[in-house]
């Protein structure tokens, strides 16, 4: 009797697990993998290009694995060795690397991870039917790590795409790409967080996941239960390379904003309000007289900037931009990138005890070719030394040097990579590199030049009323 029933128990088993609502991803499975599709680049070495080339360095950001030489770059490698697919590798001189992606339109468009094209010079697109197809890039946009590209073909399945707003933390999600270039392999997890901010990225509010993903799985589709797809997997953070419970993915609707961009007019444009920012700690709150530690406090203006031409100050703390709240400093240029240039916003701030409202007309932002596209097929060997290390910058000028009390220095405008990690910041002015004084921006990349033999170089930093120095070290790391 004692057996009949749990004989009994195991069979209705499956039952009680629908019943208490367990999901079943077969079904969307099923109907959504012909949608995803997996991507594999091959990368020709050019006459005079350093073999550190930017998407390897990108690779190696995003995972943080060194991946052996050898094998098919549309197969796995060998098992213990962690896989030959997803990553960059020397075969005879090119270098293969493997991602995913997915259908968003019939007539062959296709969206997938800006790092798995980056650099490219063939990329091929393989069906779940078998069918493979050259794709070409129609634009890359680096800053949101969005690229669409197009093959022409027929009898494509477009995806569905899901309203971001609704996706719920702790909702289930489903994730289908190569990792390690096993084709159409299928992983599942939870919503941790939406609207993460990750140190290097300042436009993207993140979703964060426990669904594993593995080099490979860049640019593939992140599904909700409805078969819709919410996100774009991108990213990971990683200790050793591997999955550890932290993967991110880019939100839909904003990759869907920079791929209607790039389609229309090839390059991506955004807001800039010309401001240096900073958190409102509980301290700042109380000492301006606010009710919460929430906004994102001016710090400086760039002279004759959006932000500076129309009104704004130092020590304004910004609580709504364009209708939207400002709870903290990343939510701003996330604001601001989303506006288009030339528009004219209200935006509250909290000035001397006090709400007003200002009117701003919004500027471009400047940055990468066309407000920030790059196109994955460009290659050069004569790239910006500072721009290796993540830096981007600009000449101080005469009003600028003579407020701040200094004879020279260079205007950091912008961050990524080694910069970002050792700690440097839009605003900072660079005084020196190691004990050479710089004034100009070709001085600054001719100091940096001169010190390609050592791996690591300390930077006097002027911040605020303060100078101090910063190691940067130019394998990425900080000091």
């Amino acid at each position: 009797m004692r057996r009949l029933w749990l004989c009994l128990v195991f069979m209705l088993l499956p039952w009680f697990a629908r019943a208490e609502g367990l999901p079943d991803f077969t079904d969307l499975v099923e109907k959504q993998s012909a949608s995803v599709v997996n991507i594999s680049t091959t990368q020709v070495p050019k006459a005079g290009v350093d073999g550190g080339d930017d998407a390897m360095q990108e690779f190696f950001r995003r995972y943080g694995i060194p991946v052996p030489p050898g094998g098919s770059p549309h197969g796995p490698g060998g098992p213990g060795n962690g896989g030959n697919g997803g990553g960059p590798r020397d075969g005879g001189g090119e270098q293969h690397s493997l991602g995913s992606g997915f259908v968003i339109s019939a007539d062959g468009y296709i969206l997938t991870n800006a790092h798995v094209v980056q650099g490219a010079d063939e990329i091929v697109v393989a069906l779940t039917d078998k069918r493979e197809f050259k794709a070409k890039v129609i634009g890359s946009d680096r800053k949101t790590d969005v690229a669409l590209i197009k093959v022409e073909a027929t009898g494509l399945v477009p995806v569905k795409t899901g309203d971001i707003d609704k996706l719920k933390v702790g909702e289930w999600v489903v994730a289908i790409g190569s990792p390690f270039g096993f084709e159409s392999t299928v992983t599942k997890g939870i919503v941790s967080a939406k609207g993460r901010s990750l140190p290097q990225e300042t436009l993207v509010p993140f979703i964060q996941t426990d669904v594993p993903i593995n080099p490979g799985n860049s640019g593939g589709p992140l599904f909700n239960l409805k078969g819709e797809v919410v996100g774009i997997n991108s990213q990971i953070y990683s200790r050793t390379g591997g999955f550890m419970g932290l993967s991110f993915a880019i939100p839909i609707d904003v990759a869907l904003d920079v791929s209607k961009q790039l389609r229309d007019s090839g390059k991506v444009t955004r807001g800039w309000l010309g401001v240096v920012i900073q958190d409102v700690t509980t301290d700042i709150a109380e000492s301006f007289g606010l009710a919460k530690a929430q906004g994102a406090l001016v710090a400086s203006l760039e002279k004759g900037g959006p932000a500076d031409t129309s009104g704004l100050q130092v020590s304004d703390v910004i609580t709504r931009f364009d209708g939207k709240p400002i709870k903290s400093r990343e939510d701003l240029p996330r604001a601001v990138g989303a506006t288009r240039p030339g528009s004219s916003v209200k935006v509250s701030v909290w000035r001397k005890g006090q709400n007003q409202d200002l009117t701003v007309a919004v500027g471009e932002m400047p940055g990468e070719e066309g407000g920030g596209l790059r196109p994955a097929s460009r290659r050069t060997g004569g790239e910006n030394p500072a721009s290796k290390i993540g830096l981007s910058l600009g000449t101080l000028k005469d009003e600028q040097r003579k407020e701040l009390d200094l004879k020279g220095g260079v205007l950091v405008q912008d961050v990524s990579g080694a910069a970002a990690k050792a700690g440097l910041q839009p605003g900072d002015v660079i005084i020196s590199v190691n004990t050479a004084d710089v004034s100009s921006v070709e001085e600054f990349n001719k100091a940096l030049t001169a010190t390609a033999d050592r791996k690591a170089v300390a930077l006097l930093v002027r911040r605020g009323d303060s100078s101090r120095y910063i190691t940067l070290k130019k394998d990425g790391g900080a000091g």
